[in-house]
């Protein structure tokens, strides 16, 4: 019997090693993982990634770009939108900070409604990268990933300009002029790229504005909103347009801006192909570039958000292994608390004839999604 127990406890320690030897060896191979792999890199950090809403189409590939190239490093991925809410917005930051995030990338709503909250961040040393959208009136920002936002503008302006033979004295035209929310930084930004370009034509009288509408706190949209922009193209339309006068041309910052006033000039009678006008855009929305290839948009920024994404992925990933990022401007984004380091992605005018070269060729669409 005695010989019997003692059987029995050696075989039950022999089982008990193997188990604590293969226990150990799982959690070896889960935290170290192979080499340098994503995973070894994350060390378990959280990410919290706040956008703005889903309401347009670009916000949702940047969420869902930036998540997948975050969680395929091993970073635990909380991405939250707002919907256009700047209180949910607020709240949805503070959650991160109460649960831990290692690290923050925010496309604000409105960024001087964040102040408060990203103070939190920064007392809880927790880096914040701004995305897209300049944070500003504070130092809790750490860094900026975004498009060359006066390059937007400029793009958009030296459309018009070829467009119309501006360089060749061609003209008068009559335009009227749109331009982003302005609590975005990057309106203002994109605007003075467009008058840049366009105001000397203005100046000159080959550029007529009926409305007399040029002033940034006159053709601003708040939120970038598409009803906003109808209902003020239709008040255009009624008052400066409703006596046969020809408009030539539109100048939207956003795709979303860029329906308000294609639906505001159909329901006045325009047509396409008849006595429609230039209209331009920002984001190459899946329907604006539908609308490019039927006419009823003329061009569109095109700014891809795996590119931006990548930037900013690899920005998160530089902070959190205590490391400078890659940057390229350092001195054009006063925040008015501090010149924020920055990362600037080219943007891409996108018109008819290119929309095969940039959107299809590069995998952005397939011929399927855009009715090729």
């Amino acid at each position: 019997m005695k010989n019997l127990k003692k059987l029995l406890a050696v075989l039950m320690t022999g089982l008990m090693l193997i188990f604590v030897a293969g226990c150990g060896g799982t959690d070896s191979s889960s935290s170290s993982g192979s080499g340098s792999s994503g995973k070894a890199a994350s060390n378990g950090k959280r990410v919290g990634v706040a956008m703005p809403t889903q309401s347009s189409q670009r916000w949702i590939q940047d969420g869902a770009n930036m998540k997948e190239k975050l969680e395929a490093l091993g970073y635990t991925v909380d991405l939250q939108y707002a919907e256009d809410d700047v209180q949910a917005q607020v709240s949805q930051i503070e959650n991160m900070i109460t649960n831990g995030a290692n690290c923050l990338v925010v496309a604000s709503i409105d960024s001087s409604a964040l102040v408060n909250v990203l103070d939190q961040a920064k007392q809880h040393n927790i880096p914040v990268v701004a995305y897209d959208r300049l944070l500003m009136d504070t130092d809790s920002v750490s860094y900026y990933a975004t498009f060359d936002n006066k390059g937007v503008g400029t793009l958009i302006g030296k459309y018009v300009e070829e467009k119309l033979g501006l360089k060749e004295g061609k003209g008068p035209y009559n335009v009227e002029f749109f331009a982003g929310s302005p609590d975005d930084n990057n309106a203002h930004f994109l605007n003075d790229g467009v008058f840049e370009v366009l105001k000397p034509y203005i100046d000159k009288g080959q550029l007529v504005v009926p409305s007399g509408q040029t002033d940034f706190d006159k053709i601003c949209t708040l939120r970038w909103s598409q009803e906003t922009a109808q209902k003020r193209m239709e008040d255009l339309i009624s008052g400066y347009y409703s006596q046969g006068k020809q408009l030539d041309a539109v100048i939207s910052p956003f795709d979303g801006i860029s329906y308000g006033i294609a639906a505001a000039l159909e329901g006045a009678g325009y047509q396409v192909g008849k006595n429609w006008p230039i209209i331009t855009g920002q984001d190459a929305e899946l329907m604006a570039t539908k609308n490019i290839l039927s006419g009823k948009q003329t061009m569109t920024v095109f700014k891809d958000t795996r590119i931006l994404a990548d930037k900013c992925v690899t920005m998160v990933q530089a902070v959190l292994e205590g490391k400078t990022p890659e940057l390229n401007d350092t001195t054009s984004y006063d925040n008015h608390k501090l010149v924020v380091p920055s990362y600037l992605c080219t943007p891409v005018a996108v018109y008819k004839d290119n929309v095969q070269k940039e959107l299809i060729d590069s995998g952005y669409y397939k011929k399927a999604d855009v009715g090729l």
